[in-house]
């Protein structure tokens, strides 16, 4: 039986599957924590500006004054529990109580050094590709299969205008929330695939989507831009030199994760077909960028990772 290899979009949804089973509210605290954006407030988009939206206080006032009006006795109306005095003191904020020592206090220790948060993951904004979508102008809808889903063009995708939409596809790489993540990264692999020489003009105009998505300094969306930035270089020729003189946009988050490899000593990584592995990653995407991208392509990357070593041999 041969085993067909699933697309990156589709391994995405599988591991948040199998990422529910052991942390169900991921999502939903992240959402709360303002990390990645929220949905719209109904299937026909947000709520008017002006529109006063129902609160639990507004809820409960409701509720009590449906409850004043009703032909039940007092005795069955449910109370509601009056709100704390404000002059009530809160917990050890009183003196009384206390002792006093004439024990000399001792100092505190000092504070630590505040956290540089170089590794800690950034807000990610709503992407172009959220709202072209929910405006229904992209021509694409997802086919649910048995196994992993596929994306349906509703159009021939060699007659798209590349210019206006690939930046888009490639604006959508950085969403965490399907359907909107599974779209844009295979919409984007499909483009690349099928595109031939109309991508090589539209490379000044991805730099800016590549870049918003690595330095939102999630690990999952590194690691999917790793793999789009790959399929980039090798679906044309002279893309790989076209990036170059980009690199100082798109390397220093590169040499950020350079180091973030698994070190299981002699265990077995079952998941290396995810390819989620960032240090291993960025290896592979700088050799594919160095071998692709002529000969000023190992001096700008030294000069923006000073640890990489050329994997081309001289001869």
């Amino acid at each position: 039986m041969n085993a067909t290899r699933l697309s990156d979009a589709a391994q995405l949804v599988h591991n948040d599957v199998f990422s529910r089973m052991t942390a169900p509210h991921r999502t939903r605290v992240s959402k709360l924590a303002g990390k990645i954006p929220k949905g719209q407030e109904s299937p026909f988009g947000d709520f008017p500006s002006d529109y006063r939206r129902p609160t639990p206080r507004t809820q409960l006032g409701t509720a009590g004054a449906t409850l004043l009006k009703s032909p039940r006795p007092p005795t069955e109306i449910l109370s509601v529990p009056a709100s704390p005095r404000p002059d009530a003191l809160k917990k050890r904020s009183g003196i009384g109580g206390q002792t006093s020592s004439l024990t000399p206090r001792k100092d505190l220790p000092p504070a630590a050094p505040p956290r540089a948060g170089a590794f800690t993951r950034r807000t990610i904004a709503p992407s172009e590709f959220r709202r072209s979508y929910d405006r229904g102008d992209l021509p694409i809808q997802v086919t649910h299969c048995g196994t992993a889903n596929k994306v349906a063009w509703k159009v021939d995708i060699e007659k798209l205008d590349y210019h206006h939409y690939l930046p888009i596809f490639f604006d959508g790489i950085r969403e965490k929330e399907d359907p909107y993540r599974f779209l844009a990264v295979e919409g984007s692999h499909n483009m690349l695939d099928r595109g031939g020489s109309k991508i090589l003009p539209v490379v000044p105009q991805l730099i800016l989507p590549i870049k918003a998505a690595l330095n939102t300094r999630d690990p999952e969306v590194v690691a999917t831009t790793m793999k789009v930035l790959q399929k980039l270089v090798l679906s044309g020729e002279m893309i790989g030199e076209a990036l170059v003189p980009y690199y100082r946009q798109i390397l220093p988050v590169f040499n950020l994760f350079r180091g973030s490899t698994k070190n299981l000593g002699d265990a077995m990584d079952f998941g290396q077909r995810k390819r989620m592995n960032l240090g291993e990653l960025i290896d592979e995407t700088l050799e594919v960028l160095e071998i692709h991208g002529g000969e000023d392509a190992y001096i700008n990357i030294k000069y923006m990772i000073p640890t990489f070593e050329s994997c081309v041999v001289a001869s």
